[in-house]
């Protein structure tokens, strides 16, 4: 059962665990995905200017329409190859300021600010500790606070600990309904507290980390459906479609709802690469609904508008 947008209700045949899973999946969709199918143009930017580019981090400037925007994502591999690559979506120290040199670009030029969150965490190794990677996030953090544009975050995977944080105060903060967003990792969570990390799928729904929860206790904005929306034709448009043309997501009037009652409850429907058309057009109008709010208002509204959202959690 596909999960409401408005209430972030779930079904509970739905484990917290299933959706940890399917956040991991290898065939979900990365940040990549969604700038090239989301976005008109996309322009990549590299480097933090002071050490390196890190290849967990991708941003530039997109094309939405006629609006201009800076969009920054962590960026997971689609292989193991490209894993190693993209240090597993793992940001190091330069990563963050990377991106933060984007944002402060985006304000500088008046640009909306979009970012995609899709990591296990920030990369704790010796070196990334050795070039500030602490400071790093906290830096972050201090200015996406005082920033004057607007700022969406979608989390799109697994939104882990701080390295998720640094890119997610935001005005909203929205989650696909099988996206995760915690302190840690389940298996963390258990290791730490009962010793045992083969306890993670207890963990997973102590920690109240999926999106419908998230919402409800106001943490995020909006979750949205990975489901794929069946689509009515209209009757006249009947007599000239073939039988191989009359797919799922293409019925009759009379048959959508006879369909949505076949789906059963306890199937988890989520985004994946090679059918993700469907979501990223329903993502590119919310994405272009929220602009749309936030034209005509001040930096000084706007700022202070995310001040006050962090303040009441």
């Amino acid at each position: 059962m596909a999960q409401s947008e408005e209430t972030g209700k779930c079904t509970q045949e739905v484990s917290a665990w299933d959706r940890v899973q399917a956040a991991r999946s290898m065939t979900r969709p990365v940040s990549g995905d969604y700038i090239s199918t989301v976005f008109d143009r996309f322009l990549e930017l590299h480097g933090d200017r002071l050490y390196g580019d890190d290849r967990a981090v991708i941003g530039g400037i997109a094309q939405i329409g006629e609006r201009y925007v800076t969009v920054i994502g962590e960026q997971k591999g689609r292989s193991t190859k490209e894993n190693k690559l993209r240090n597993f979506g793992m940001p190091n120290p330069e990563g963050y300021r990377k991106a933060l040199r984007l944002m402060k670009q985006a304000e500088k030029f008046g640009r909306p600010i979009l970012l995609f969150v899709d990591t296990p965490g920030a990369f704790c190794g010796v070196e990334a500790e050795e070039r500030g990677q602490g400071e790093a996030i906290a830096r972050n953090l201090f200015e996406l606070a005082g920033l004057t544009v607007p700022v969406l975050s979608i989390i799109i995977g697994e939104g882990g600990s701080g390295g998720a944080l640094a890119l997610a105060m935001a005005n909203e903060v929205w989650m696909l309904e099988n996206s995760v967003y915690s302190i840690l990792s389940p298996e963390g969570f258990a290791a730490i507290l009962w010793k045992n990390g083969k306890r993670s799928a207890e963990a997973a729904e102590v920690m109240k980390l999926t999106a419908a929860e998230l919402k409800k206790l106001g943490v995020i904005d909006k979750v949205l459906s990975e489901s794929e929306e069946l689509e009515e034709v209209p009757e006249q448009e009947q007599a000239e479609l073939t039988g191989k043309q009359k797919t799922k997501n293409l019925l009759p009037k009379s048959q959508v709802a006879t369909a949505q009652k076949e789906r059963k409850a306890d199937t988890l429907i989520t985004a994946d690469r090679a059918r993700m058309d469907s979501l990223a057009q329903r993502l590119r109008a919310e994405i272009v609904g929220f602009l749309e709010r936030y034209e005509g208002k001040t930096g000084e509204e706007i700022r202070e508008e995310r001040y006050k959202k962090f303040r009441r959690m």
